[in-house]
């Protein structure tokens, strides 16, 4: 497919699907329900952390997350004492459960007491030449790690690694709906600290397959290498804000059956 050609057809595809009226059936519904900046990145993270699966039982789950921090996270989040937790002890979604809740909610607390919030700590892991997120992400990892009990270990497959080869889609995912900012309605754009053009495009199943059908993967693999491969095509499109055409990929596959 010609260059020109791909991008008219992904803008317009953008154009449909960066719309408001996806929100409800969609995660990035959750921290819509939120207007202060602590309870939408809380919520947004914890939602992406989760989002895998049916939509409907992700969406679900999340608002039980919610639900269970009395539908104030961030405030939950600093002021929980120990026995707070143990209303997460029967969460479960798929393989993460009330023991990876309670982990979280203590790391994000020490990330927003001690490292300046989950904005401060994923821009700080930006590396101007890789012109991609990885660095981001691998910095949040580290400082999430610090303090996990070996019991707590089972946690970290939850926290994706870019070195360790993950395609990290929902930790993508997570910094597309922060960092976007678009005026469109959908993607949040409350971290300034971050240019859009170090995003990059969330691969999962179903994007991975419009990608390759497309010609603009190679690769078998959803992983990081397929992650960088994309990457360079989309760049191509608009180098500026990448991680747009997420909105294309992921409606041509769902919506559309591409």
């Amino acid at each position: 497919m010609e260059r020109a050609f791909l991008k008219d057809f992904f803008d317009s595809k953008v154009d449909l699907y960066n719309n408001p009226d996806f929100i409800a059936d969609d995660p990035i519904s959750i921290p819509h329900n939120f207007s202060k900046k602590e309870d939408i990145e809380i919520s947004a993270l914890l939602s992406a952390t989760i989002a895998w699966g049916q939509r409907k039982t992700i969406i679900k789950n999340c608002f039980s997350m919610m639900e269970l921090m009395d539908n104030s996270p961030y405030d939950f989040v600093l002021n929980h004492t120990q026995g707070d937790l143990e209303r997460f002890n029967n969460f479960k979604h798929r393989t993460f459960n009330g023991g990876d809740l309670k982990c979280f909610i203590s790391q994000i607390r020490r990330i927003y007491r001690d490292n300046g919030g989950l904005e401060k700590v994923f821009s700080e892991g930006i590396i101007e030449k890789s012109k991609d997120c990885s660095g981001a992400i691998e910095n949040f990892r580290n400082v999430f790690l610090e303090g996990v009990s070996d019991k707590e270990n089972r946690t970290l497959k939850h926290v994706s690694s870019p070195a360790n080869g993950s395609a990290s889609k929902r930790l993508i995912m997570f910094l597309r709906w922060m960092v976007r900012d678009d005026k469109m309605g959908v993607d949040f754009g409350i971290w300034k600290s971050i240019d859009t053009a170090y995003l990059s495009c969330p691969l999962d199943v179903h994007s991975g397959n419009v990608a390759r059908k497309i010609g603009l993967i190679k690769r078998n693999q959803n992983d990081w290498k397929a992650v960088k491969e994309l990457d360079v095509e989309l760049r191509k499109l608009d180098p500026k804000d990448p991680a747009k055409y997420d909105f294309a990929l992921f409606g041509l596959g769902v919506f559309e059956n591409f």
